[in-house]
């Protein structure tokens, strides 16, 4: 008989009321924006905490849901504060760059973020972002601003852990 595999690493204590996130999401979400056409998307994101520091990396890509073809990924990290604060960084494959601040409820597993900073765009301005464990099930709703327009849904998913 074999060893067991031995359990993940206990995550840092900043991270423990995020635990939950930890893992992979898979889903579909919808986009749209006032000046480009609606869209349907799959999803998978990736959370995971980082051996004794206190910080989850994160990683996402979408695709076609008809063919299969990649459209968008990001990656960046969250670091959670004792305060029920968390910063975020996040750089896109577009090569858009985002620092974003907010805050989590540990109890309610809802997590806001807005843009403290958008960079390397030419047109977006802002986004925010909300995220929500419904059920079992987390979905987010972002929203962004462009030189044009103030602050606009823009896309939408529900996920499901695998």
């Amino acid at each position: 008989m074999g060893d067991p595999t031995p359990p993940p690493p206990t995550p840092h204590p900043a991270v423990a009321p995020l635990s939950y996130l930890l893992g992979t999401w898979k889903g579909s979400g919808e986009g749209g924006y006032p000046t480009i056409s609606s869209f349907s998307y799959g999803e998978e994101l990736h959370f995971f905490a980082l051996p004794g520091k206190p910080v989850i990396s994160y990683t996402q890509k979408t695709w076609k849901l008809a063919s299969g073809e990649p459209m968008h990924a990001e990656s960046g990290y969250w670091r959670p504060k004792p305060d029920g604060t968390l910063e975020v960084v996040i750089a896109q494959s577009t090569g858009l760059v985002e620092v974003q601040k907010g805050t989590f409820n540990e109890q309610d597993k809802t997590i806001k973020l807005d843009s403290d900073m958008v960079g390397n765009a030419s047109k977006v301005k802002a986004i925010s972002r909300v995220f929500e464990l419904v059920n079992g099930e987390l979905s987010y709703v972002v929203q962004m601003a462009t030189n044009l327009s103030s602050l606009q849904p823009h896309l939408r998913a529900v996920l499901k852990k695998l």
